[in-house]
């Protein structure tokens, strides 16, 4: 499901020749079918909230209308059956997001959370995550795993619980993992940037 979820997200966020290279991410593909699945959304309320430009919101609905993923309407932009679909595929591999407040753990004014389902195993050092969110606009990243009962960071913690239970406190109780689920925590200068990057790093666990 991640491949095929990957190869069309891939294509749809990338340059398609001989055209320009796009403005726009996978992010703001993603986000903008979680916008839609709530409830229709017109193009200038979508640009805002993604916080891109008229062009780069039109290629965008252009490309999700062609992929069969939504459709438009006077109240505006909306999934389609096939667009739920893949939604739903989107909330199976991350089923939960929490913003989390500054603390100990988390030193950013604005830092955002994605539970990322049973893929301890494919975190090693974490520096990809890191970059990956880096590159995509966060200051900072933290990738944890939940296993044998317990969050650990590498070369960090092996009990969160233990060393900041503060914040460990906040991350079980808003996202309630099980064993080798992930949580990736990015902080940013901004709301959207800490998304986008939790959402790039997540990206990278499943992505390959």
């Amino acid at each position: 499901m991640a491949t095929s979820l990957k190869k069309l997200l891939q294509q749809i966020a990338g340059k398609k020749a001989p055209g320009p290279s796009t403005t726009f991410t996978i992010f703001h593909v993603y986000y903008a079918l979680k916008l839609m699945a709530g409830k229709p959304i017109g193009r200038n309320k979508l640009a805002e909230k993604l916080s891109v430009g008229d062009g780069a919101v039109r290629t965008i609905v252009s490309r999700l209308k062609e992929a069969g993923l939504i459709e438009t309407s006077k109240e505006g932009c909306s999934l389609t059956k096939k667009g739920l679909e893949i939604w739903h595929q989107f909330e199976a591999i991350f089923p939960k997001q929490l913003d989390v407040q500054k603390n100990e753990l988390n030193t950013s004014v604005f830092n955002h959370a994605f539970l990322v389902k049973n893929c301890g195993q494919n975190v090693t050092s974490a520096i990809d995550q890191r970059d990956a969110a880096i590159i995509a606009g966060a200051r900072n990243a933290l990738v944890m795993i939940y296993r044998n009962g317990h969050l650990r960071i590498e070369s960090v913690s092996d009990c969160i619980e233990k060393d900041y239970p503060k914040a460990a406190s906040v991350i079980l109780k808003g996202l309630a993992p099980q064993d080798n689920d992930v949580i990736v925590i990015a902080g940013a200068d901004s709301s959207l940037k800490a998304k986008r990057g939790a959402f790039a790093a997540s990206w990278s666990l499943i992505s390959g």
